[in-house]
């Protein structure tokens, strides 16, 4: 339930209108199963309880979901023109000598080609080369191993996108 205890951006998300909390949920997942059951648990009392329901929305997700999902993400190296969340998680590409970001794009064509799907890591704090060894060591990867770290990897996007959701003080 929510009280006076719950913090400001908690209490202000589970006050949000279903349809603007969906929208922000989406914001940070783009799979809707995960969003709607999130969605579903509202009032959150804590952000630990947020976490916890996002963590078994996570595990519930279906390979369908979990493309939806990673089709809200750009390659590593090429985040979204005007999306400060994306260029703020690929931050260690920013700097990135054009060697290393044409491995990244060599890298990123041959993992997409294998899995049909981006590359997806918890970029926030790594930095270019950790990335790019990322990819070469997960290329190796079977499918099925692929698809439970892509798992862990957004849930770990996913707590990062929902910590800044309900800290944000209101303008």
């Amino acid at each position: 339930m929510t009280s006076s205890t719950t913090p400001g951006g908690l209490a202000r998300f589970n006050a949000l209108a279903e349809r603007a909390a969906l929208a922000a949920l989406h914001e940070a997942c783009a799979s809707s199963a995960w969003g709607s059951a999130l969605l579903a648990r509202r009032p959150y009392a804590t952000a630990d309880d947020l976490f916890a329901a996002s963590d078994a929305a996570m595990a519930e997700l279906t390979t369908a979901d979990l493309e939806e999902a990673m089709a809200g993400h750009p390659p590593i190296g090429r985040p979204k023109p005007g999306d400060p969340t994306s260029s703020r998680e690929q931050r260690g590409m920013a700097g990135a000598s054009e060697e290393l970001k044409a491995q990244m794009l060599e890298l990123n064509l041959a993992y997409q080609e294998k899995f049909g799907h981006v590359f997806l890591i918890c970029a926030t704090g790594r930095t270019g080369e950790q990335m790019r060894d990322a990819v070469k060591e997960r290329i190796g990867n079977s499918p099925e191993q692929e698809r439970e770290i892509v798992r862990a990897e957004l849930g770990k996007i996913n707590r990062i996108r929902l910590t800044n959701l309900v800290q944000e003080d209101e303008a």
